[in-house]
């Protein structure tokens, strides 16, 4: 991980703790009996029932695993199948929303939770650039990560059995109560208002550690406010919590009051910071029945927080074992998700799909068909594949024999495939693949504005408004224009410049990846110039002239 957390941060944390005298013992509401809190609306998919997390069929759910830096690996998504290989039952998967760090786009989201299921995987996403260190609010955070989440609802929507929405990584929140409790509540019910019935997952403020226990005392009121009552709570454990006592008192507040629980991160060492050995907190929730997810899979700066070094299992470091092979570990302890079939003794993968035929083929879609499989069981689904070179990224999921790709790109060729599935997370070989090229956007179907917003000596800022004049949204566009006079794009928002000589091309941020209608987007851009400054005289989108003015 590259933001991978350091031993004085872990000094400065506990001594913070110490300081302002908050490490209390005692029940979540002292002297208060706790009631159960039940969904207040019929829950499909992952749920919570009684204080603890359940599939859609009731059964007990306990998460048994661990982290994966995707956002900073994005070509390590094979290392699901070593992280399913060592045992476990669930991932989280690290996304960033885009605030710092380039967003994780609608389709890479799609591919990841494919991949989650394709390897027998709970899928926990979470985003992970709401901490703030102190320059934003969590206010201001978390609800940026519920418009990611709200952004990504078409990926989201009917993957209720595979995945948990962890709605925001570690949120600073250390100004009181209200600095964590009002905009994560706000947060929930941005999400539950537009339509999101996932489970939540609700990190603690400090890091993620509540020293100041503000999680602790207020997560009634935040479970309170999820009408849905389809809520659970994340603690990191690092070098807060520094006794066996602390780390058993913590929890067991929660799981007296009936509050659903689990230590989303802890790693480490044992007493490299200070901690307790981790071993006590995977017996802890062994013993409560409690889920935890290890910190992390690999990639980490300093590498004795990686459970394998290089993401080869075959370099499983010390912490490894322990969380892998321990007596309290992941191996030993953690059971499928029934969704994936549970212990299902069904080995026998599907036979390959048919090839996939290709019909009603636009600018930006094409409806994709096949013969199906066959299975001893039955077939649960189809993944299509985007194929290119050596790798491959899906694209859609379907139950029957056909689906149409959206997204594509103007006059562009791409070869597809499709994967076979059974219940029982058998897949199958791939089929061939078909050939596809979408068609040209339409002459006179756009219009570009260019100005100049400034100039200064040498430099200059510049805007570009692309207008949709067509009749239907385009989506996954590119801009291409040319300067005259030795004009340079130094940097650009809204949208990425790539050039080569006075050549431009442009391609969207995520929030303006598609243009609707009738609609338009902007981007803006820093330059640099000589003495003239000339405007490009012509622009085209995905290769079709536009209209200039």
């Amino acid at each position: 991980m590259r933001e991978t957390r350091t031993s004085p941060l872990r000094t400065l944390l506990a001594g913070l703790a110490a300081l302002i005298g908050l490490m209390v013992p005692g029940a979540l509401c002292p002297g208060t009996a706790q009631a159960a809190v039940e969904p207040g609306a019929q829950a499909t998919g992952l749920h919570i029932s009684n204080g603890r997390l359940v599939e859609g069929n009731g059964n007990d759910f306990v998460m048994r695993g661990v982290n994966h830096a995707h956002t900073w690996y994005p070509d390590k998504l094979g290392s699901l199948a070593d992280i399913k290989a060592q045992g476990a039952n669930t991932v989280r998967v690290v996304l960033a929303d885009g605030h710092r760090w380039t967003a994780n786009s609608a389709a890479d989201v799609a591919d990841v939770i494919a991949q989650c299921k394709a390897n027998r995987l709970i899928c926990v996403l979470e985003v992970h650039d709401t901490t703030g260190y102190g320059e934003e609010s969590a206010a201001g955070t978390l609800d940026q990560a519920a418009d990611y989440w709200i952004g990504l609802k078409g990926v989201l929507a009917g993957q209720e059995n595979y995945i948990v929405i962890n709605i925001g990584n570690e949120p600073w929140g250390n100004t009181g109560p209200e600095g964590w409790t009002a905009p994560t509540i706000a947060a929930i019910q941005k999400l539950r208002n537009a339509g999101l019935q996932h489970t939540i997952m609700v990190d603690a403020p400090n890091w993620g550690q509540d020293w100041q226990q503000v999680m602790r005392t207020n997560a009634r009121s935040v479970y309170a406010a999820d009408t849905t009552g389809n809520l659970i709570f994340s603690i990191h454990m690092y070098s807060v919590y520094d006794t066996a006592a602390e780390v058993t008192d913590y929890l067991n507040a929660f799981v007296d009051a009936k509050l659903p629980i689990l230590i989303g991160e802890f790693g480490g060492p044992a007493d490299q910071w200070g901690d307790p050995d981790e071993d006590t907190m995977m017996a802890t929730a062994q013993q409560l029945k409690l889920g935890y997810l290890a910190w992390s899979w690999s990639g980490n700066t300093d590498p004795s927080l990686d459970l394998v070094l290089n993401f080869d299992p075959a370099q499983m470091t010390s912490w490894g074992q322990r969380v892998f092979h321990g007596p309290n570990g992941i191996a030993q302890t953690a059971k499928e998700a029934t969704v994936f079939g549970g212990g299902s003794t069904d080995t026998q993968a599907p036979t390959a799909p048919g090839t996939p035929t290709a019909s009603a083929v636009t600018a930006s879609s094409a409806h994709l068909a096949w013969t199906a499989s066959s299975d001893n069981v039955g077939i649960a689904g189809y993944d299509v594949v985007r194929v290119g070179g050596g790798t491959e990224t899906t694209v859609a999921s379907a139950t029957g024999t056909s689906v149409t790709v959206t997204g594509l790109t103007a006059n562009t060729a791409y070869s597809f495939a499709v994967y076979a599935r059974d219940a029982a997370g058998n897949r199958s070989a791939r089929s061939a693949t078909v050939s596809v090229t979408t068609a040209a956007t339409p002459a006179g179907s756009c219009s570009v504005g260019y100005r100049v917003v400034g100039e200064w000596t040498g430099g200059f800022q510049g805007e570009i408004a692309v207008r949709n004049t067509g009749t239907a949204a385009v989506t996954g566009w590119k801009l291409g224009f040319s300067f005259a006079d030795g004009q340079t794009v130094s940097s650009m928002w809204g949208g990425t410049a790539a050039q080569s000589g006075g050549a431009v091309t442009v391609t969207p941020a995520a929030y303006t990846s598609t243009i609707p209608a009738g609609g338009s987007v902007t981007v803006g851009f820093i330059g640099s110039k000589g003495a003239k400054n000339t405007a490009p005289g012509a622009f085209t989108l995905n290769g079709a002239s536009c209209v200039n003015g």
